[in-house]
């Protein structure tokens, strides 16, 4: 691989959103480390763009994982250009009658908690590099906490908000662009944790994972003086009033 091929850390890369992600940003040319907890799932998405997608299995609510993942990574690429934040999880027990404190600790951990690792790693050698683009796949709960999402998801996809808009302040001098991307409803294996089944002719209507992909291709792909912090994209059956 040549030095200058810029290098792409994609968190839930083993389904969904993550793994369009990937494929995405390997199709633009950069060489992608796919991230999650379940190896096989990530050798899948990686099996679809060989060579250019790396699967490398980690826990991103684990402060020791990621500072492991990170290490490894920059001693063999030597080069951060790209961190996607997807990794994400909900509860069936949802609301605040029902869910339990280990539930809400986890949710928070994963998708609030492990961003935050993530991308305090990364943003040394970012830093350094005096560029770098960062992208949390957040929620359109974390911007309306409606009664779908659920305490803990809402709550998580809020501080994930928040967490992006400050580093994008604190780090836009540093020459490194922050994007907090807002997807309503999309079919993707986190919808099988909704306490009633979603229908498949409802499914049909949301987003599907590659628009989300594309426009997480888009961002990266735009001049690194350009930044966009906030970015909503619903299907067009979905409100947004």
């Amino acid at each position: 691989m040549s030095a200058a091929t810029p290098v792409a850390l994609v968190t839930g890369g083993g389904s969904g959103i993550g793994a369009a992600i990937a494929r995405v940003l390997a199709q633009q040319g950069l060489q992608v480390i796919v991230v999650g907890r379940r190896l096989a799932e990530l050798e899948k998405t990686a099996a679809q763009v060989p060579g250019k997608i790396v699967a490398q299995a980690a826990d991103v609510s684990d402060r020791g994982e990621v500072e492991r993942l990170v290490s490894g990574l920059l001693a063999k690429h030597h080069r951060l250009d790209v961190l996607v934040n997807c990794a994400g999880m909900n509860t069936v027990n949802r609301t605040i009658a029902n869910i339990s404190p280990e539930d809400w600790d986890r949710v928070l951990k994963v998708n609030a908690s492990g961003a935050f690792h993530c991308i305090q790693c990364v943003l040394p050698q970012m830093r350094q590099q005096k560029r770098g683009t960062i992208v949390n796949i957040s929620s359109v709960a974390g911007m309306r906490a409606a009664p779908l999402g659920g305490v803990a998801y809402n709550a998580s996809k809020f501080a994930m908000t928040a967490l992006g808009t400050s580093v994008g302040e604190e780090e836009r001098v540093n020459g490194i662009r922050v994007t907090n991307i807002f997807p309503g409803e999309v079919d993707t294996p986190i919808l099988a944790a909704r306490p009633v089944p979603v229908t498949e002719e409802h499914r049909q209507r949301m987003l599907q994972p590659d628009d989300v992909a594309a426009t997480v291709g888009l961002i990266c792909t735009l001049p690194p003086n350009v930044r966009i912090p906030e970015l909503v994209i619903v299907p067009i059956s979905q409100s947004f009033v």
